[in-house]
């Protein structure tokens, strides 16, 4: 049975103290007025909301006036019995209007979907195709289960993105944005064992999610299925995964990744690497398979592997657990990177080895690897590091409010609110809203939130909601979109770049409780040079970690439909064009604030997904970071293309950042940095005043700067630039940027895994080159395994 099965087998994980859900109850629902009652979940064993909420959403720039946006697989003639083929209606369902697939040029922004699947069991015999810019939703109180047939042909049960006559794709891979898949067991076990079954070809970049989902695959000893298989692309994020059985659970590759939670049992080999730059994976469960993790692809002198960071894992009964081929003699220099970090051993023979040399010892008991390095180590200012593949020198003293009750660092599944009913919610567009992208939104949305916190979860139905001044949203807040609502900038509040002004205010100075923001868009329409999309100033109650945050929530600043920042309005190479000043900054997490933010991308556009072309548009900052007493927690977040900085973290305390990944913008410098913005002393701006006039490289972007803040964690890190003004001829010097990470006076500052691209230094400090990426090149960045100047003994 299918619910009985899924309980077992995720409830174990998600009550795990770690992980656990932060609790419904906040302060702003304690001072209820009385006009409604406290948010109060009950125990829910039929539909979850999403299947009972009334749906109007729209796509208002998408030039069919009928287009719908959400659509019920048993609207399109589904049977879910297990005995029916529902494949034809499923792929009807997922395509039904003029949606963007084979023919539409990779990319679009005006034909989003969110597919329904009530409980059941849906026989699959050819692969379910998805469309870009697809939610594909199962109902989370009992999820649907996906039966792939005996007969099935195709490459995976689930494509997200189709090959056609001579090997060409629907979609670039480094583009296939927008996508997520949740809540569904998928069953492989009724084909051969000796077929090739795949569950999902996941060949995705940034904003996509893979959430609460069960493989079931044959455990013969002949088996060739596998769960997850990426041959490439450009991610993402995927969490709260179980695989049982399988030649692999996942097959993988990708430029960067974020796994969180994922479980893997039974399986010959749980997860085999055949490249990548960077892969973090935070909990990871293995058990019973004969590998754990395999990274041995191109062989010691040709690694295709750039890296790989474990955090907080337990493999179990396994021989091997991680086969790696690295060496000091290995090729290129600095491949094969590998963390291990708070990682139990339970029998397993070798910890770490390439099936002949051992490099790691394992135990036939239980024993824990606390910290450990195979790449290069930096430990002082010389400015060189050692190949080192032992225990690392200095041992992470982790931040106590970063940590869950077992030790390891708080993590929790996303909200999905299936435990209330439909009349839990209320909708801003049943309030009086539009969202067609025109009309001015903002006081129906501030009447909403402010009338709902702590009462009800507030469901923005798909479409693009016009906010022209600042909305405050109180504790006891929680947003859900629908295929990511879109909440735009748009207003005279926001035109001063001498006057930052938040269009989200989440909180006020001082603020605790609980703020829950998922499933949303911000972006601006036009020049709003003085906008902050969103300032985060509130923080957990006491007892409630990660009670505040955003999941699978992104910002998209311009390369869209109806933000009048696309390729007509700024072109790439274009001169200075205030026109094209999209907004002052990202995301601001305040002194006062925590935050725990899941699959948040902040990206200001490189191109244009509706039109193709590149643009060149500016944001003054990405993402600042101000915490003076933290937790922050960041698992699996990007920052790209911003003017100034993607990740700034100033006088910050109790940082966790689990792979981020930044690229400089495009045009630099075409205009330099911090032009077309000035830099701000109130903000602790950067202000490039070091570069000299005549350098090309010196004024451009930090990926990440960290300024007189302690206690920051990085385990994993893409920070990269591909560009000097739109061309690349500086990638065949490396030198496309004179320095990528900046590090002032700070205590206790731990980056694992530092990966950066075309940074002549990838690390300075007051000028002075710390580490070079001509003594750390790797496969296709540049690598330092850990780099613990600044950490602690």
């Amino acid at each position: 049975m299918v619910g009985k099965y899924w309980l077992s087998a995720l409830v174990p994980i998600l009550l795990a103290p770690s992980i656990a859900a932060a609790p419904s109850t906040d302060a702003a629902s304690k001072k209820s007025s009385g006009k409604c009652t406290k948010l109060t979940p009950s125990v829910n064993s039929g539909d979850m909301w999403i299947g009972k909420i009334n749906h109007n959403g729209t796509s208002p720039f998408n030039t069919d006036s009928s287009y719908t946006v959400y659509r019920n697989v048993m609207e399109f003639g589904c049977k879910g019995d297990g005995v029916t083929d529902d494949t034809a209606c499923i792929n009807k369902a997922i395509s039904m209007g003029s949606r963007c697939g084979s023919t539409c040029g990779g990319s679009s922004t005006t034909a989003p979907a969110l597919v329904y699947f009530p409980s059941g069991t849906y026989l699959v015999s050819s692969p379910i195709v998805m469309y870009y810019y697809t939610q594909m939703v199962g109902n989370a109180v009992n999820p649907p289960t996906l039966l792939m047939d005996p007969s099935f042909q195709g490459i995976g049960l689930i494509d997200s993105d189709p090959y056609g006559a001579g090997g060409v794709q629907w979609y670039q891979n480094q583009n296939n944005f927008f996508r997520q898949v949740r809540n569904f067991v998928i069953d492989l076990t009724k084909t051969p064992a000796t077929s090739s079954s795949t569950g999902i070809h996941w060949q995705v970049a940034q904003a996509t999610s893979l959430t609460n989902l069960v493989f079931k695959m044959s455990t013969a000893s002949n088996t060739k299925h596998q769960g997850v298989w990426m041959e490439n692309g450009s991610g993402g994020f995927m969490s709260d995964l179980v695989f049982e059985g399988g030649k692999f659970g996942l097959w993988v590759g990708n430029q960067q990744f974020t796994s969180r939670n994922l479980t893997i049992s039974n399986a010959q080999t749980a997860i085999y690497m055949n490249w990548n730059w960077a892969w973090t994976f935070k909990t990871l469960n293995i058990n019973n398979c004969n590998v754990g993790i395999d990274m041995t692809a191109g062989g010691p002198t040709s690694q295709g592997v750039g890296s790989i960071t474990v955090v907080d894992a337990k493999i179990s009964n396994t021989p091997t657990g991680v086969l790696s081929g690295t060496s000091s003699t290995s090729q290129t220099k600095a491949s094969g990177s590998l963390i291990l970090d708070n990682v139990v051993l339970h029998n397993v023979t070798t910890a770490v080895g390439d099936g002949t040399v051992t490099r790691l010892a394992g135990t036939s008991g239980s024993t824990t690897i606390t910290s450990w390095g195979q790449g290069s180590l930096y430990t002082n200012t010389s400015g060189s590091g050692t190949f080192n593949q032992k225990a690392l020198p200095v041992i992470p003293k982790k931040g106590a409010n970063l940590l869950a009750s077992d030790g390891r660092f708080f993590e929790r599944p996303r909200p999905q609110y299936e435990q209330y009913a439909a009349s839990d919610f209320v909708s801003v567009k049943a309030s009086g809203a539009h969202g067609d992208g025109k009309t001015d939104d903002t006081a129906v949305i501030q009447k909403v939130l402010t009338e709902s916190a702590g009462c009800k979860i507030v469901y923005f139905p798909a479409g693009v909601y016009i906010i022209s001044s600042t909305v405050n949203v109180p504790a006891g807040t929680r947003i859900v979109g629908e295929a990511w609502s879109v909440l735009m900038a748009h207003g005279a509040a926001f035109s001063s770049e001498l006057k930052p002004t938040p269009m989200l205010k989440v909180g006020k100075s001082g603020d605790k409780g609980v703020a829950e923001i998922s499933d949303i868009i911000f972006a601006t329409k036009g020049a709003q040079p003085g906008a902050i999309l969103v300032q985060w100033n509130i923080r957990d109650p006491a007892g409630q970690p990660g009670a505040s945050g955003m999941w699978d929530t992104h910002f998209r600043i311009g390369g869209a439909a109806g933000t009048d920042l696309q390729a007509a309005q700024c072109p790439a190479g274009q001169s200075e064009n205030d026109a094209c000043k999209a907004a002052y900054m990202l995301l601001q997490l305040t002194k006062s604030s925590s935050a725990y933010l899941e699959n948040v991308w902040a990206w200001t556009a490189d191109h244009d997904l509706d039109a193709g072309p590149q643009v060149s548009i500016y944001t003054g900052r990405g993402i600042s970071v101000e915490s003076t007493k933290g937790p922050v927690w960041m698992y699996g977040t990007a920052s790209e293309h911003n003017v100034l900085y993607q990740y700034q973290i100033t006088n910050a305390k109790n940082v966790l950042m689990a792979m981020i990944q930044t690229e400089t913008p495009y045009y630099q410098p075409g205009p330099k940095a911090p032009q077309p913005f000035t830099p701000s002393k109130s903000y602790q701006d950067p202000t490039f005043s070091n570069c000299a006039a005549g350098s090309d490289n010196c004024a451009l972007a930090w990926g990440l700067r960290i300024v007189k803040s302690s206690d920051v964690y990085v385990y994993g890190t893409g920070l990269y630039n591909f560009f000097s003004n739109y061309n690349q001829t500086c990638l065949d010097t490396e030198d496309c940027q004179d320095a990528m990470v900046d590090l002032e006076s700070n205590k206790n500052v731990y980056l694992y895994n530092l990966n950066t691209k075309a940074a002549t230094n990838m690390v300075t400090s007051g000028g002075k080159s710390l580490a070079k990426q001509a003594d750390n090149t790797n496969n296709f960045c540049q690598t330092v395994n850990a780099f613990l100047v600044e950490a602690k003994a």
